[in-house]
């Protein structure tokens, strides 16, 4: 119990420096017994400070404001009086420390660009771009949307790239629903991303890679064990979440190798696809009456749309890390402005050359698309296409890995998660035990057998909160319209978008009214979760005295502390 008696020497030890943050009082006249565990039988009331230290290097007695230990969930709160200097006045005071808890701006154009193509070249445009053609029947109508879903995704990365600048925070939609419209749309969209986008997606990514490294290791007509793709795609979890904690910058480095060789990948398989139409007999046949057959039924004309977009999904995710891109204002919407049009021009190409070397009906029989384009068209170098496909999923699964992480760490921030997943590692300052605990959501779905099927439910309300992301444009420029905004828009940039997502949005009520049932349930059942976990505020002292001792066993655990805000902050 050594570290009881840190009075003098406190900074001999830099992490137990952090955690006492939390875990000690100190009074005017300080004994022995003047330390006692916060969750211990000592009343609240008592307690007139705290022992805060901001960096290894800094002792310091400050005192909180009232309440500035408390979280939502039922972490300290202190109402006590404080007989020493603010914290407010001792952080203007002090330089600035490079040192301080705090996650670092490592992120510059390249990494933005990266991250943002890492997302949305995923495996889905080597794996499944049938799904477009399946729904409308034809050729032609299918290339159509795809470029409709690139210019669809583009008007909304706009908004996005005027939201991300006027409202400067990590976290992606849920700090603009939160924002604009309140705490509980915020939280429900928090839930929902916590529950089932983010977890089933990373379930559903290691799986895909798991599946493309074992597959060539088995002959031909025999499957690959389910056990063993989910124990491999387990540890795949666990290795990129280590990565991701140990150094943000290990993975931005990593990601812009993946960025370049999934463009490399789609580049091959265009060049094939315009060398297949220039020089192969028949090479432009499956272009010949290409909207034959096109369906008019609107129903399945949004689920082909719906297909199109999961493809683009992604182009979101710089926001969800604003707080550590290097001169956001510039370099968040110069990626989104780069990465775009790029995208879309690399999907809208690689189908045609998919649409080139295969029929229809060849595209509609196939599960992995590139593959089987590959076996087609480059003969002896197709064993090329399994390991590029592999390597997006790698990459893709890497980076919704890191930066969905931070949406869960600004909502902890904002009370309406635990409070130990608001903090932050103090010698790699990254949000660590966000990234633990999805990582321990993720391996739990992993042995889901319907994980498939709640991605299905969840589509359908995640693009209702993009579309309620997208309306805090025309929100705010009505209720805040002197906000400094170095992007600006026109107002029928978000218009237009909105009355797209609003179509999108009821079509399927009509063509799939039990799985949009199904969604909206699994999100309605986050409200009274809501007014359990962060709305009651006067909890039993049992229950914050078990949490607090949960929160301070994870901080050593972890090596963390709460994040420190600048003074002009």
């Amino acid at each position: 119990m050594s570290t009881f008696f840190l009075r003098a020497n406190f900074c001999e030890s830099t992490v137990y420096g952090f955690v006492l943050r939390l875990q000690f009082s100190v009074y005017p006249e300080p004994t022995n017994s003047s330390f006692r565990h916060v969750g211990h039988t000592m009343p609240l009331k008592q307690r007139n400070a705290v022992l805060e230290l901001h960096s290894p290097t800094e002792d310091q007695l400050v005192s909180p404001s009232v309440g500035s230990v408390a979280t939502d969930f039922g972490s300290i709160t202190d109402d006590g009086q404080s007989t020493m200097a603010s914290t407010e006045k001792a952080e203007s005071s002090a330089p600035a420390d490079p040192d301080k808890v705090k996650m670092k701006k490592s992120l510059g154009l390249l990494e933005g660009v990266a991250i943002i193509l890492g997302i949305i070249l995923g495996s889905g445009i080597f794996i499944s771009p049938k799904g477009v053609l399946q729904e409308v029947g034809s050729v032609g109508t299918s290339l159509v949307i795809w470029v409709l879903c690139g210019v669809l995704s583009m008007i909304g990365a706009l908004c996005y790239a005027e939201l991300g600048t006027a409202i400067p925070k990590s976290g992606g939609d849920y700090a603009y629903i939160y924002e604009a419209y309140g705490p509980l749309p915020a939280f429900l969209y928090l839930w929902d991303a916590t529950v089932i986008f983010v977890p089933s997606t990373n379930a559903i990514m290691g799986l895909t890679f798991a599946s493309y490294v074992f597959q060539p290791l088995f002959a031909a007509g025999c499957s690959v064990p389910t056990i063993g793709l989910q124990l491999f795609a387990a540890v795949t979890i666990c290795a990129l979440t280590y990565i991701n904690a140990y150094d943000v910058r290990v993975t931005t480095k990593m990601q812009n190798v993946f960025m370049f060789t999934k463009i490399g990948a789609l580049v091959l398989v265009i060049v094939v696809g315009v060398v297949w139409m220039a020089m192969a007999e028949g090479g432009m046949d499956n272009f010949e009456n290409a909207f034959d057959g096109t369906e008019t039924d609107p129903g399945k004309i949004s689920v082909a749309f719906y297909s199109g977009i999961f493809s683009y999904a992604g182009w979101n995710y710089l926001n969800f890390m604003t707080e550590e891109l290097r001169d956001p204002y510039k370099n968040l919407p110069r990626a989104i402005y780069i990465s775009l049009p790029l995208v879309t021009a690399i999907y809208v190409l690689a189908n045609m050359a998919y649409v080139a070397v295969l029929t229809p009906q060849a595209i509609l029989a196939s599960d992995a698309i590139a593959v089987t384009f590959a076996q087609r068209a480059m003969s002896y170098g197709a064993f090329v296409m399994p390991i590029l496909v592999a390597i997006a999923a790698f990459g893709g699964l890497s980076v919704h890995i890191m930066t969905s992480s931070r949406m869960c760490f600004v909502g902890a921030r904002n009370g309406h998660m635990p409070e130990i997943l608001s903090h932050i590692n103090v010698n790699r300052f990254t949000p660590m035990p966000s990234l633990v605990f999805l990582c321990a959501l993720s391996l739990l779905y992993l042995f889901i057998s319907d994980v498939y099927v709640l991605i299905t439910y969840s589509s359908i309300v995640e693009s209702f909160f993009i579309m309620l992301s997208v309306s805090a444009v025309l929100y705010f420029r009505y209720t805040r319209p002197d906000i400094h905004r170095p992007i600006r828009v026109p107002l029928w940039v978000p218009t237009v978008f909105c009355i797209i997502c609003a179509f999108l949005l009821i079509v399927p009520c009509y063509v799939a009214p039990y799985e949009v049932g199904m969604g909206v349930a699994l999100t309605l059942a986050g409200i009274p979760v809501y007014y359990v976990g962060v709305a009651w505020k006067n909890k039993p002292k049992a229950f914050t005295d078990a949490l607090a001792r949960v929160t301070q066993f994870c901080q050593k655990m972890f090596m963390t502390a709460k994040e420190e805000v600048d003074a002009d902050e």
